[in-house]
């Protein structure tokens, strides 16, 4: 019997595949299916700066605002009984997952700056959360800002937070950054628990008929993965922190050259969106059976063992592997050049 277990931020979980923040964390229906396919922990779906900080805006307009012109009710500022704000059906919903799911639960929280919307992680995990994820996505469009001030903004939202809290905090991060190798090991050095690679910036696109920009959801593939796992592999074994792939899981062989570069768990969302909850299942079917035919014990006995310090040629991983896949193209069949 192949032991599958892996550590991912200090948590003890039974096997690798971890659906990630998705709308199948939204229902209890969807998480719980999930965890029947033997899911090892889920992260739910994020609660955004953006939508906390718009609802305040919204309560200082309408409620504490509202004696504007009417000085009698100046100390009259009602809100109704039943009203709940966006951060407490959240939190509804995590006590809910923690109650219905024997797995660990990562409270996911998507944003950008320090700010008092970091408090809410503090209630996320009175709440129960047995992690948190820290998802940074931001568009740096600004000309005037440079690349340091936004890794320094980064780093500063990762150590406000962690005045917060003491659950473990992993960092969901995108790829655009100059020199990422440097950015991770600032945030392995800062504290964070883990790295999740990486983020996925959706695309707006263009409506010719409208002329209008609409918003474009594109579910991930396979060769996503690749850039992923070419990182993980990099990083393996030279930062202290867990590391995570997630963008482009698909197969049992996505899992599975993840882990053997390096990652402690994959997270999965568009396959799972596409197939539904027991496909989660089948790739762990399939892991286990190919684990077993080449005689691996674990995966831990795996993890790693192709990472860029493990490789026979490291380069492999870098910039000589460059001319390799240029070289590697052939025309189709009755195609000349």
């Amino acid at each position: 019997m192949v032991d599958l277990t892996t550590n991912y931020l200090g948590l003890e979980l039974k096997n690798p595949l971890v659906p990630s923040s998705s709308p199948l964390s939204k229902e209890i229906d969807s998480a719980r299916r999930l965890e029947d396919a033997g899911a090892a922990a889920i992260v739910m779906h994020s609660l955004f700066e953006e939508n906390i900080l718009r609802e305040e805006e919204h309560l200082e307009r309408f409620f504490h605002q509202q004696s504007l012109g009417h000085g009698e009710s100046d100390s009259f500022h009602p809100v109704p009984t039943d009203y709940q704000s966006h951060e407490e059906k959240h939190l509804q919903q995590l006590e809910k997952l923690k109650s219905a799911l024997d797995i660990p639960v990562i409270a996911s929280l998507n944003g950008s700056t320090p700010g008092g919307w970091l408090e809410c992680a503090k209630v996320l995990q009175e709440a129960g959360a047995d992690a948190l994820e820290l998802n940074l996505y931001h568009i740096a469009a600004n000309m005037e800002e440079d690349s340091i001030a936004v890794e320094n903004r980064y780093v500063d939202t990762l150590e406000a937070l962690k005045q917060h809290v003491s659950i473990p905090i992993t960092m969901k991060l995108s790829s655009q950054f100059s020199a990422f190798a440097n950015i991770a090991q600032r945030f392995d050095h800062a504290g964070c628990a883990g790295l999740v690679l990486f983020n996925r910036f959706y695309q707006p696109d263009i409506d010719l008929d409208t002329l209008d920009i609409v918003p474009a959801l594109e579910l991930s593939s396979s060769v996503e993965s690749l850039m992923r796992i070419r990182w993980i592999a990099i990083l393996s074994g030279r930062v202290k922190c867990s590391l995570a792939i997630t963008g482009g899981i698909h197969s049992r062989d996505d899992v599975l050259k993840s882990l053997l570069a390096g990652a402690d768990v994959t997270h999965m969302c568009s396959a799972l969106l596409h197939n539904g909850p027991a496909y989660l299942g089948v790739i762990l079917e399939e892991l286990e059976q190919w684990l077993d035919e080449r005689e691996y014990e674990s995966v831990s006995q795996l993890k790693g063992s192709m990472s860029q310090r493990n490789a026979a040629d490291p380069a492999d991983f870098a910039r000589a592997n460059y001319i390799d896949v240029l070289d590697s193209f052939s025309p189709p069949p009755g195609v000349r050049y």
